[in-house]
């Protein structure tokens, strides 16, 4: 059910985080619901040369340490974006630990609906990749994750007006269709299917290479038609053509959408590993992404 009480939104200080809460202050007032501001502070690990030693096997000082950082942890949370928070429902949480595990056990023991996150995607080289906590989340969470735009500056509005459904032709898509009309149907948003077809790479010698694969478009459709029907859903269908990743960000830009619906976790037949696209996706998009 696309409907949020509880967001969690792990912040850890930086610029990106400060870009995301917008996004997570709209979402909160529209579903009316909770958000846990969650800081995890990482493992202490200290030595020298080769050998390391994590801080929990030390002496009665690092601990003292650790929970000294904890505690000034704590403080910064206390005093970090009150203006932008204000009125919202809000706790405010410190972990110690491995980031992603205390992100998902968190997550799980708190009856959370939403993570929602930055993918930290800044700079000439971390443009390039999304940061490893990020995609470990998209990866082992439960819930449906949100993710700001892989960029420096966001650009799409805070309550998403025009939504885009990427399926990936499988059985879940039926439940994934229905999950993004009722989502959007909270928003009042315009709501949009999209699959992409591969191309035929290996037909390009051919002289009816346009034939072929206007064939497998055709095919395509009329699979996700079945679907949709299926569903219940009457959203307009779009039908590209192209490199997956690369697709669907084009045809976000072009349908100038503020949000992008995934699947993830799931094997499509010519997708491949639908989780391997959700990031690549989630790279390329210019619009936020909630993966579900």
């Amino acid at each position: 059910m696309a409907n949020f009480q509880h967001i969690l939104f792990p912040i850890d200080f930086s610029p990106q985080s400060s870009a995301a809460i917008p996004y997570v202050a709209a979402f909160s007032r529209q579903f009316e619901a909770k958000v846990t501001l969650l800081t995890v502070v990482p493992p202490i690990w200290v030595g020298s040369g080769s050998k390391l030693e994590h801080g929990a096997d030390l002496e009665d000082s690092t601990h003292l340490e650790s929970s000294a950082i904890e505690d000034r942890t704590r403080e910064r949370l206390d005093q970090t974006l009150t203006a932008e928070v204000h009125g919202l429902t809000m706790e405010r949480a410190v972990r110690s630990g491995d980031p992603v595990e205390q992100i998902i056990r968190f997550a799980r023991e708190n009856a959370v609906d939403l993570i929602m996150m930055p993918t930290h995607g800044v700079g000439v080289f971390r443009s390039l990749l999304i940061g490893s906590v990020t995609a470990k989340i998209l990866h082992d969470a439960e819930c449906p994750v949100w993710t700001a735009a892989h960029a420096e500056e966001q650009h799409a509005r805070h309550l998403p007006e025009s939504i885009l459904c990427v399926v990936d032709g499988t059985a879940n898509s039926v439940e994934q269709m229905r999950w993004a009309v009722e989502f959007s149907g909270r928003f009042d948003a315009t709501l949009q299917l999209l699959h992409v077809v591969p191309p035929i790479l290996d037909w390009n010698a051919f002289a009816d290479h346009s034939k072929l694969q206007e064939e497998e478009r055709e095919k395509a459709h009329a699979q996700i038609e079945v679907l949709r029907s299926e569903a219940g859903v009457e959203a307009p269908l779009i039908i590209g053509v192209g490199p997956i990743a690369e697709t669907v960000a084009e045809c976000a830009s072009d349908e100038k959408a503020d949000l992008l619906i995934i699947g993830r976790g799931q094997i499509g037949e010519k997708l491949g590993r639908l989780r391997t696209h959700a990031y690549d996706i989630v790279q390329r998009s210019p619009c936020p992404v909630i993966s579900v």
